[in-house]
């Protein structure tokens, strides 16, 4: 083992980055759909055994000294990071034409543009590096804090936080509702990284301080499970909704499993419409149930502007009982702006007269997606976004509370918004309970749609509330305040899933501290590493 591990610090420049790579590629495993996160206590390891061997040259400047550590950590990140999002190139092929071509470029890029983030992490954290245990608490929340800056500069992007390698199943989501996302992205480099402390070359003194390092990593996991089965323990079983009382709100999630296109005919327009009205009122909906009553549509699957669509406002209006609302995914024209239309990615409730009556903008648009940076830029080069609309989608202001009367008041994200574990939620109230519409048609068939669905279950146990989830071609579910599954139905079903609404949970500790605990605990993290000793190097 030491053999390995000298080897591993001595290669020189070039192997090292290919080394970074191939760790940070494999790294990527532990997302869903395979879970299989005890390959970060191999790879995590080898990340810093990697930066030990990124020694500057004795004449170097403060560049010199931090660049080989911080191509390194780019090389890392570069790994992890095209393994992770290779799906991404998925819209590319639906698009079609000329983007095909730009598909391998674009992805790469992207990749490369996120390792910068743990290079930076690389580079930090050698300022503080030393030759003991101490340096695996430094490596932990040096790249714990460049994930927290990736989830939140330039607009951020918490997509695949290391953290959520830390909840494959719904007994270890449970310890989100401490510390969220951020707080278990910490505890996932400190534990796996954990078995770097134990370097032989270290001598019994450094041996013994890295058993110390490595105990309580393993305690940390341990009461991270255990965490979880006491929780759910102390939760009961999940009720039947068939013993739901009068006041229980009745849900139906249709699940249209319509094929992502750009360009669509009348006839599969209509098609469309269709199905997704036959889902809404098939089998009896509402049957004679006297409570409130609520059909939750995906994010726009369709090709048409559902609130000046005449036609399938007055068939929703026919289909829904008295008190019953409509909360659906969909396209809304506003006012224009310097005489070009504007257009939103929203979620927009219908009463059973066939009227608006709320709606949600998506606040946190998805760059190249539905908008483009740099846009008269980036127009001349020949690039658009994916959205088939004249310049994209125009952002919405903030998260609001929708609070209509016979119906518990909710919050509503669309799509990728959900994985913004802080934009869930407005600042100024809490809702009942949480609603997500998605089209994971860009992305059918790949890990993304499974990804997706854990980063959202997430959300659910963070702040303690129930949530609905429609998602075209992806997992659309009815989730419990502790991320169980009430009801379900998979990607590659079509169709609808009935049940009641959960009820929610009072604030969650994580809930009442937000952001301020991943800080804290940032700064203990760091604390304890110092306190453990080691000769800087």
């Amino acid at each position: 083992m030491r053999h390995i591990i000298d080897s591993l610090i001595l290669l020189d420049g070039r192997a090292r980055l290919a080394v970074a790579v191939v760790a940070g590629a494999v790294s990527a495993l532990a997302l869903a759909p395979f879970n299989a996160f005890p390959v970060l206590w191999v790879t995590l390891p080898v990340a810093v055994w990697l930066i030990d061997g990124s020694v500057p040259g004795r004449d170097a400047g403060v560049i010199g000294r931090l660049l080989p550590a911080a191509v390194t950590g780019w090389g890392f990140g570069f790994g992890y990071f095209l393994a992770g999002f290779w799906w991404v190139g998925n819209a590319f092929l639906v698009v079609g034409g000329p983007m095909v071509a730009a598909m391998p470029f674009a992805i790469a890029a992207f990749a490369a543009l996120l390792a910068l983030y743990w290079g930076l992490a690389a580079a930090v954290a050698r300022l503080l590096w030393s030759d003991g245990p101490a340096r695996v608490c430094v490596f932990a929340v040096a790249f714990a804090l460049a994930e927290w800056l990736r989830g939140h500069l330039f607009g951020g992007l918490p997509w695949n936080a290391l953290g959520v390698v830390l909840t494959p199943n719904v007994v270890m989501m449970q310890s989100a509702s401490l510390v969220g996302l951020w707080g278990l992205t910490l505890a996932a480099f400190l534990v796996f990284a954990a078995p770097a402390a134990l370097h032989p070359a270290s001598g019994r003194s450094g041996m013994m301080r890295g058993a110390t390092v490595v105990a309580a990593a393993a305690v940390l996991m341990l009461a991270h499970v255990g965490f979880g089965v006491a929780r759910l323990a102390l939760a009961g079983a999940i009720p039947d909704p068939g013993m739901a009382g009068p006041d229980a709100v009745l849900v139906r999630i249709v699940h249209p499993g319509i094929a992502q296109k750009i360009d669509w005919s009348a006839g599969e327009m209509a098609d469309a419409s269709a199905r997704l009205i036959a889902f809404t009122g098939a089998g009896g909906a509402y049957a004679d149930h006297p409570g409130a009553k609520v059909v939750v549509w995906p994010e726009a699957a369709f090709p048409f502007v559902l609130g000046s669509n005449a036609g399938t406002l007055a068939a929703i209006a026919r289909l829904q009982p008295e008190g019953a609302m409509l909360v659906a995914g969909a396209v809304r024209s506003g006012a224009a702006d310097d005489d070009n239309q504007r257009w939103f990615n929203s979620v927009l409730v219908v009463d059973d007269r066939g009227e608006v009556v709320a709606r949600h903008d998506k606040v946190r648009l998805i760059p190249f997606g539905e908008y483009l940076p740099a846009q008269d830029l980036l127009a001349r080069l020949g690039l658009r976004p994916f959205v088939a609309l004249p310049g994209g989608f125009a952002a919405g202001e903030r998260v609001r509370t929708i609070d209509l009367k016979g119906l518990p008041p909710f919050a509503a994200s669309v799509c990728y918004e959900a994985t913004f574990p802080d934009a869930v939620l407005p600042a100024d109230s809490r809702p009942a309970w949480l609603v997500n519409v998605t089209n994971d048609g860009w992305f059918a068939g790949t890990p993304g749609v499974w990804q997706h669905y854990q980063q959202v279950r997430l959300r659910a146990v963070e702040q303690g509330l129930p949530l609905l989830r429609a998602a075209n071609r992806g997992v659309s579910a009815i989730l419990g305040p502790y991320g169980r599954v009430w009801a379900d139905l998979p990607p590659d079903e079509i169709g609808f899933v009935d049940g009641v609404l959960p009820q929610g949970l009072s604030k969650t500790w994580y809930a009442h501290a937000r952001g301020a605990v991943f800080w804290l605990l940032c700064a203990f993290a760091l604390g304890c590493g110092l306190r453990v000793g080691g000769r800087t190097t």
